[in-house]
């Protein structure tokens, strides 16, 4: 896939759709807000006027840097000030069929890391896997987000990623794998942009972890794994809200 359609499909299922067709053509790079709560400033100051606030995970147009601090634009037109530390534009791509990470800011592409997966690479996550059902150990498909960040992993470091997707529950609850009652929680969840439950028959805990081989091994249970110092290059640069794309 060329990365320019690689990140008009990202765009496309992890903002709103109608940004879609701004994103394809407007000149400025687009962002999204990491900060909870975050609020606009008139000035490059702190101390400014607050002009408005942002939702988590919001898309902005990056306008300028001016020092620490970011004018940006809204998809409503409006412009003010942030700290750069507010917004990010970083994404990762798992390809499983390379078993490669590929990390970009925006269609920069920055690092290639070669990642283990779960043990049945070729297909995608449908339910638990267990030790007498390792087939299930697969590594989900589709668009994710890092939810929490842990530096006491058993796997020494991991993002969190928001698997099961509400995407995953409305298949689950189609097979009969859930409940109603499972299902809306973890479309709560994905609305509020947290940690869904993981202990339905989905599955859950899938994290991109430290501890990898570097060999593009099939160990997991349907983590991807990648070196550990490929996960202390990534920690700062990877925010709680990074968009992960895992396709086949």
């Amino acid at each position: 896939m060329k990365k320019s359609f690689l990140l008009i499909l990202l765009f496309s299922c992890c903002y709103v759709g109608s940004l879609f067709a701004q994103a394809t053509s407007d000149t400025q790079p687009l962002y999204y807000i990491v900060e909870r709560n975050a609020a606009m400033h008139a000035e490059p100051d702190g101390s400014s006027e607050k002009v408005g606030n942002f939702s988590f995970r919001e898309p902005v147009y990056l306008v300028k840097r001016v020092g620490l601090w970011s004018q940006v634009r809204t998809k409503d037109g409006q412009e003010g000030f942030v700290r750069n530390s507010t917004i990010s534009n970083v994404w990762i791509r798992v390809s499983k069929s390379t078993q490669t990470i590929y990390v970009y800011e925006g269609t920069k592409l920055l690092k290639e890391i070669p990642a283990d997966l779960g043990y049945n690479s070729f297909a995608d996550k449908e339910r638990r896997g267990s030790l007498r059902d390792r087939d299930h150990w697969r590594t989900p498909e589709g668009t994710f987000f890092v939810t929490k960040k842990n530096d006491r992993s058993q796997y020494y470091k991991a993002f969190v990623l928001n698997y099961p997707s509400r995407e995953d529950a409305e298949r689950g609850l189609k097979q009969g794998l859930i409940t109603r009652e499972e299902y809306h929680a973890i479309a709560r969840a994905e609305a509020m942009f947290e940690t869904p439950p993981m202990n339905t028959a989905l599955g859950g805990m899938i994290e991109i972890h430290g501890k990898g081989t570097g060999a593009r091994n099939n160990w997991t249970q349907g983590c991807v794994a990648i070196p550990n110092e490929e996960m202390d290059d990534l920690w700062n640069l990877v925010k709680v809200g990074t968009p992960v794309l895992i396709t086949q």
